[in-house]
């Protein structure tokens, strides 16, 4: 399959992979409505089946928005690219903010926020500055923001407000740059080949959360405990283990579509999944202290994943991790 892959052209290899990830998708989309048409004479057993049907398809729901933004971008030209990725860094930061307490000395903060810092981070990565757009943020913007906050006269809980403020910059505008970042690297004989390091980033992380997702259901359907229960309800490290055995294993099974070796793409699907893991596991935690189930608000959904913050949270902490290992690695 790899030498087949090889011979023909990068865009027939794209359009190939999707080929193959869409089917997948197709497939599991019949399977769960093959499952749905099931009966139970029992009650509480048909709840339970029916619970287990939504919550498969929530899963399937936000694996398939995924990959079809990435097929989007993938044939967008390199500005619509960037701008696609722009609007889900707005609309995810739009969420995050939305359900924070802010102050009307707030205000100058977040025009820069949206308007300034958003596009000036994906200008700089179309611009490929990669030495200005890997620290604009953490360190420009951080020390800026702050002094925005101060001229609006307004101290009442100053540090919480800006620290509020310069997280969510951070998770969506900086760690969802680095998602289309991956195609400006330039590795040697793999050009116009880098959207298989997106589909690659995707792919192993998406796999890693569906797998502790459903490992971690069917543990605690067995009574099994969560090891967090503070933080998340579903969060075990038999599930967490398992998610990053499978994401990892992944990886070097991709190894041809990839400039890695077997050994190479095994530690960056690891690197990759263990950011997005934690990442993920940590936004659940700034949900639970202000104490919503879901970034768009409203009521519980059977996954806890509603908004585009809940969906790309894992990816927003892995793309930077993936993107810095690979760099550094390879001398990039």
């Amino acid at each position: 399959m790899y030498q087949a892959l090889k011979n023909v052209t990068p865009t027939q290899q794209v359009g190939l992979l999707f080929s193959i990830v869409f089917g997948l998708l197709l497939l599991a989309g019949l399977v769960i409505f093959l499952r749905s048409l099931r009966e139970f004479e029992d009650a509480d057993a048909s709840a339970r089946h029916s619970d287990e049907i939504d919550n498969l398809a929530q899963l399937l729901k936000t694996s398939s928005l995924l990959v079809l933004v990435f097929w989007v971008a993938w044939i967008a030209g390199d500005t619509s690219r960037l701008v696609l990725f722009g609007v889900g860094s707005f609309f995810a930061l739009r969420e995050f903010l939305t359900l924070s307490p802010t102050r009307h000395g707030d205000h100058h903060s977040l025009i820069l926020a949206f308007f300034v810092i958003l596009p000036v981070q994906y200008w700089l990565v179309g611009a490929a500055q990669f030495n200005l757009f890997t620290v604009f943020i953490p360190v420009y913007v951080f020390l800026a923001l702050p002094v925005a906050s101060a001229l609006a006269n307004d101290p009442l809980q100053f540090l919480e407000r800006n620290a509020k403020l310069q997280w969510g910059i951070m998770v969506c505008i900086y760690g969802m740059s680095h998602v289309p970042a991956l195609l400006l690297l330039k590795f040697p004989g793999y050009d116009s080949q880098n959207a298989f390091l997106m589909f690659f980033l995707v792919l192993v992380v998406q796999t890693c959360m569906l797998v502790q997702h459903l490992v971690s259901r069917r543990l605690i359907a067995l009574g099994k405990p969560a090891s967090l229960p503070r933080i998340s309800q579903s969060f075990t490290w038999r599930a967490w283990a398992s998610g990053m055995a499978a994401g990892s294993v992944l990886g070097a099974l991709l190894t041809g579509i990839t400039p890695f070796a077997a050994g190479q793409a095994f530690s960056m699907a690891f690197i990759a999944c263990a950011a997005g893991s934690m990442g993920h596991l940590v936004m659940k935690a700034i949900k639970r202290d202000r104490g919503i189930p879901i970034w768009h608000g409203g009521d519980k959904s059977v996954t806890g994943a509603g908004g585009m913050l809940d969906r790309v949270d894992a990816l927003c902490f892995a793309a930077p991790g993936f993107f810095y290992s690979v760099r550094w690695y390879f001398g990039l």
